[in-house]
């Protein structure tokens, strides 16, 4: 089945705390991966978290920079079946130095069949919350047996 896009997002764990400070010196990691072509800008959004986005022909890149926790959470969304978002992590890996790292692939726009396409959503209750309930409701009959 052809695709649209890929997508690669990164949750980044206890980071080089050095590297995270300097928003201006992930922004020139950036585009030593991507190149020139792409627009990237910065925000801080608070004293110890900012953004860094950049848009290019062929997607785009976002980093949320948690700095007093050292997490960042990495998106990168390629707009071809070719792109490789796993080269772009590979370098902000290296740079940002991470202890655990978790990582999502997409296949974005694979329409595949219809019924692949709805949502399925599934609900479970933890056994232990069943047990926890149910004695819950002993101790109540209990309680209303001794008034």
């Amino acid at each position: 089945m052809k695709i649209l896009a890929r997508q690669l997002t990164l949750d980044l764990y206890n980071c080089n705390t050095k590297r995270l400070n300097n928003s201006e010196e992930i922004k020139n990691i950036l585009t030593g991966i991507i190149g020139k072509e792409p627009t990237i800008t910065s925000e801080a959004i608070a004293k110890d978290h900012f953004t860094i986005i950049g848009a290019f022909s062929d997607g785009h890149i976002a980093l949320h920079v948690y700095v007093l926790l050292r997490y960042v959470a990495v998106d990168i969304f390629t707009c071809n079946e070719n792109g490789e978002p796993e080269e772009i992590s590979k370098a902000l890996r290296k740079f940002l130095q991470p202890d655990k790292i978790k990582s999502t692939f997409l296949k974005r726009g694979d329409f595949g069949l219809e019924k692949d396409i709805k949502p399925k959503i599934i609900t479970r209750v933890a056994p232990l919350r069943r047990v926890r309930n149910a004695g819950a409701r002993v101790v109540k009959k209990l309680v209303r047996r001794g008034n």
